[in-house]
């Protein structure tokens, strides 16, 4: 009886074992592969430098138990091989590629396609570099001012072939010769990214001695106007806006150079004089404060060229009138001081186009003033320089958009206010007028200094001063407090050389003018409004 019970257990425990065994024999039939693998995003569009939004998996059937990739994906982003999401911050600009995921259990697997794309931060130029005519024996200056993300890079290319050594945002040349006249150069951007833009061509013209133009009429304006401003448009036609005559000018008009002649280019909402107008990396261009009827405004206006159109953008953070606007190389605009209905003002703000909005800066200016002048340098700082606070000023700071500091720099010899500041093509800036004196003076931004630099042939202030292809500054007309000169108003006009630091007569302008504006269009100045014998006349100087 023991034995047969001993059999009949072992035989009991047998069947328990074939049971566990087809049991898991079983459990191994009901796995499934996965299937329908899919992503979240696809195609993916990612930006260099830019941490992406994790990219996550989905699909259907058995559990996954790793997943894979191939080929690599774009460096900076990685694929977690337990969940198959796809996360990271790209680093290098990547042509669309399709990129295979396969999901993996024990039963099998499944794939998917997925496209991905990384692409460049926004790299521009929104300086570029200025054809030029020296003399023979003088050097030139280049220069460029380019808009992008981390350390940009820079290649001078002269007709086509790179310069060596020619690798930052400036090049001087050796000194030329005759035969260098007609030269081209150009000058390659990159980013860290492997971005690339490249300028427009600047070309050399070398000039045995310095030429003389003349002055003759071009179409009037429709309506007449002083304490406006002009503005080149990337189409080439100029826009005038605003202005006083009896009272604050509400029009824009355009004028065409091939033409000749000005046309209705719409109504400001809000009618403005003393105030900016600045060209944006869009093309667009952003009309700031101003005096409206009897106090400064706040109110800022965009004028698009392609609709033809004026729209309400953002509000200053406060009215001011007289104040500077300067275009930054990250494509933001800085306003600064100016005054109020009440004061002059130590404050300055910064327009984002991105978001149509102002702000103050994180640091005040170190100077009350209005009526200076603001210029932007080929390092990217902005000199401000001279206006009235209690007294003419002959102060100047740096305003630095990286540090978002104002810091004091080099004195001018004499106070100016109403005067000019011209970015000269060796990156030094030329001051006239302004004063009671005659000279002239050049900050010097490596040494941070003003030096004296010739004499003009009479005081003169509200005057213009443009720089020419050659390399000259017209100074043109205002007003002088210089008897001798025949009174106030002034329709004299001279040529600044800064080769030779010498002010040589530019001849008679059609009519005397002050408080006018002055463009360089192609060759060409032209000349409009402004207090004068005709408040609507125009002229050309070449």
């Amino acid at each position: 009886m023991g034995l047969m019970r001993k059999g009949w257990s072992q035989v009991i425990l047998g069947m328990v074992l074939l049971g566990l065994a087809l049991a898991g024999l079983g459990c191994k039939d009901i796995i499934e592969a996965p299937t329908a693998l899919t992503y979240a995003t696809n195609p993916a569009v990612y930006l260099a430098g830019t941490a992406i939004t994790a990219n996550a998996p989905a699909h259907t059937g058995g559990d996954v138990d790793s997943y894979a990739v191939s080929p690599t994906l774009p460096t900076g982003l990685s694929l977690a091989t337990k969940t198959g999401i796809i996360s990271g911050t790209p680093t290098t600009v990547t042509a669309l590629t399709t990129y295979t995921v396969t999901a993996t259990n024990s039963a099998g697997s499944t794939t998917a396609s997925l496209s991905i794309t990384v692409e460049g931060p926004s790299l521009s130029i929104t300086t570029q570099p200025s054809s030029q005519s020296i003399l023979v024996g003088a050097t030139a200056t280049f220069t460029v001012v380019a808009s992008g993300t981390g350390t940009l890079n820079y290649q001078w290319l002269l007709n086509g072939t790179a310069i060596t050594g020619a690798t930052s945002a400036s090049y001087t040349t050796s000194a030329a010769l005759l035969a260098d006249s007609g030269a081209a150069y150009t000058v390659q951007v990159q980013d860290g990214f492997g971005t690339t833009v490249t300028s427009t061509t600047a070309t050399l013209t070398v000039r045995a001695s310095v030429t003389a133009g003349a002055f003759t009429s071009t179409g009037g304006l429709s309506g007449g106007r002083y304490l406006h401003t002009a503005t080149l448009l990337n189409t080439g036609n100029v826009l005038v806006v605003g202005g006083y005559l009896t009272s604050p000018v509400q029009t824009l008009e355009l004028y065409d150079p091939a033409a000749g002649t000005f046309s209705s280019a719409g109504t400001l909402t809000t009618p403005r004089y003393g105030h900016t107008a600045t060209l944006l990396a869009s093309g667009k261009v952003l009309i700031v404060g101003g005096y409206t009827f009897g106090a400064p405004t706040a109110s800022v206006e965009l004028y698009d060229p392609v609709a033809g159109t004026l729209s309400i953008t953002g509000s200053l953070t406060r009215a001011r009138a007289y104040h500077s606007a300067t275009l930054l190389p990250s494509g933001k605009v800085l306003i600064v001081a100016g005054r109020d209905s009440l004061a002059i003002l130590q404050t300055a703000e910064l327009y984002d186009p991105a978001t149509g909005t102002f702000t103050a800066t994180s640091a005040a200016p170190q100077g009350f003033r209005y009526l200076h002048t603001a210029t932007l340098l080929a390092s990217g700082k902005v000199l401000i320089a001279g206006g009235y606070g209690s007294s003419l000023l002959a102060s100047a700071e740096l305003y630095d958009p990286t540090a978002g500091t104002f810091t004091a720099t080099g004195s001018m010899a004499a106070g100016r206010y109403w005067h000019s500041a011209t970015l000269l093509p060796t990156g030094k800036v030329l001051m006239s007028g302004g004063a009671t004196s005659l000279a002239v003076d050049v900050y010097d931004p490596t040494t941070g200094t003003f030096a004296a630099a010739g004499s003009m042939s009479s005081t003169r202030f509200s005057h213009s001063a443009t720089l020419l292809p050659d390399g000259t500054v017209l100074l043109a007309g205002g007003k002088t407090t210089d008897p001798s000169a025949g009174g106030l108003l002034l329709s004299t006009a001279e040529l600044f050389d800064p080769s030779t630091g010498l002010l040589t007569s530019a001849g008679t302008m059609v009519q005397g003018r002050y408080d006018h504006t002055a463009t360089l269009v192609g060759t060409k100045v032209l000349l409009v409004g402004g207090v004068g014998p005709s408040y609507t006349s125009a002229e050309l100087y070449f």
